[in-house]
C-alpha cells in the first residue's frame, strides 16, 4: 500500500478496503471535504447518510454522489446544527439505524457575531454545541453498532486559545468577537469533547477522535480578484484540494484497528500530538457538563452514563 501523507488522496486511503455493510452520517456533506468524505465512503460500499441545512444542496449533493457510485446505497435528511428542533428530527429520522461512524464535519466561520436559534454564539453554537446534542441522541444507536466511531473534523485552529475560558464561553453580544478566534474556541471544543467521548464510552466499543484536514483553497476563492488569485497561485503547493483534504477524515473511518484512533488527534493520516489544553481533563469534564446542561435545559437531553444501554433517541 502507498504510504500515506500530506497530499494522499481518498482513493489512497481506502484501496483494498470493503465498507459494506456499515452507515456512516456525515453532517455537512453537500460540499467540500464533507462530499468528498462521503463519495470516497460510498464508492467503498458504505450506506451514507447525507445531513445538510440545505435542502435543495442536499439532495443535489446525493445525486451527484449517486452518479458516481451508482449501485451505493445513499439517504439525505436536512440537518440544520444552529436549531435543537432540527436535531431532534433529524435524529427521529434515523432512529431505526445502526449507525456505524458518525463523522461531524460541518463548521462555519461567521464574519460577524451571530446566534442560533437557542441564543449561542453560531460558530461554537454550530461547531461544538450541535454536534455534541446531535452525538448525545445517536448515542443509543451508535452503542448498537459493532465497533462505533465518532470522527470530529477539528483544526489546527484549535492551537490558538491556550485555555477554554468559561468566563466567556459561549461569547455573547456584548463582548468582542474575533471570528478566527472565535473557530479555534470551537474547534478545540471538538479535540476536547473527542477525548472525553472517548473516556465515557470506549468500554462499550465506541471510538472517539479529532482530526485537522488540512489546510485547503477552494476552486471559487480569488475568481474574481487577480491579487488574490496570485496569492492562491503562490501557496497552492501548501494547501490541499478538498478530495485530500477529505483524507484524514476518510482514513479515520476506514482504519482497522480502532485502538490506533481511540482519543486521537490525526493530521495527514497519522496521529500527531495536539495541544496540552486539548488533552486538559478537567477542561474537558467541565466542557462536557456545561454542554449537558444546555442540553437538559431545552428538555432535549437526558443524562447519558456509562451503563446505560438502552436510551430513546427522542
Amino acid at each position: 500500500m502507498k504510504k500515506l501523507g500530506a497530499r494522499s488522496s481518498t482513493n489512497d486511503v481506502l484501496q483494498g478496503k470493503d465498507l459494506t455493510g456499515r452507515t456512516v452520517v456525515i453532517t455537512g456533506s453537500n460540499c467540500g471535504i464533507g462530499f468528498e468524505t462521503a463519495q470516497a465512503l460510498a464508492g467503498a460500499g458504505a450506506k451514507v447518510i447525507f445531513a445538510c441545512r440545505n435542502i435543495e444542496k442536499g439532495e443535489d449533493a446525493l445525486r451527484r454522489c449517486q452518479a458516481l457510485h451508482p449501485e451505493s446505497e445513499l439517504a439525505f435528511f436536512p440537518l440544520d446544527l444552529a436549531s435543537a428542533d432540527s436535531i431532534k428530527h433529524f435524529c427521529a429520522e434515523v432512529k431505526d439505524e445502526t449507525i456505524d461512524t458518525l463523522i461531524c464535519n460541518a463548521g462555519l466561520v461567521p464574519t460577524n457575531y451571530q446566534e442560533t436559534k437557542e441564543g449561542l454564539e453560531m460558530t461554537v453554537g454550530v461547531c461544538h454545541f450541535g454536534h455534541f446534542l446531535l452525538t448525545q441522541l445517536l448515542l443509543p444507536q451508535l452503542l448498537r453498532a459493532k465497533e462505533a466511531r465518532v470522527i470530529m473534523v477539528s483544526s489546527e485552529s484549535h492551537r490558538m486559545p491556550m485555555k477554554l475560558n468559561f468566563n466567556k464561553f459561549p461569547l455573547k453580544k456584548t463582548d468582542t468577537f474575533f471570528p478566527l478566534m472565535a473557530y479555534g474556541q470551537a474547534k478545540l471544543c471538538n479535540a476536547l469533547f473527542a477525548n472525553e467521548l472517548q473516556r465515557r464510552f470506549g468500554d462499550q466499543g465506541l471510538t472517539a477522535c479529532s482530526l485537522h484536514p488540512g489546510a485547503l483553497i477552494t476552486t471559487n476563492f480569488g475568481r474574481d480578484s487577480g491579487f488574490l488569485s496570485l496569492v492562491f497561485k503562490l501557496v497552492s503547493p501548501l494547501t490541499k484540494n478538498p478530495n485530500q483534504g477529505a483524507a484524514t477524515t476518510v482514513y479515520c473511518a476506514s482504519h482497522g484497528n480502532t485502538d490506533e484512533l481511540a482519543g486521537k488527534y490525526f493530521s495527514h493520516c497519522k496521529p500527531v500530538r495536539s495541544t496540552k489544553e486539548a488533552n486538559n481533563r478537567e477542561t474537558a469534564r467541565k466542557l462536557w457538563e456545561v454542554s449537558e446542561e444546555w442540553g437538559k435545559g431545552l428538555q432535549i437531553l437526558k443524562t447519558h452514563s456509562a451503563k446505560e444501554d438502552e436510551a430513546e433517541c427522542t
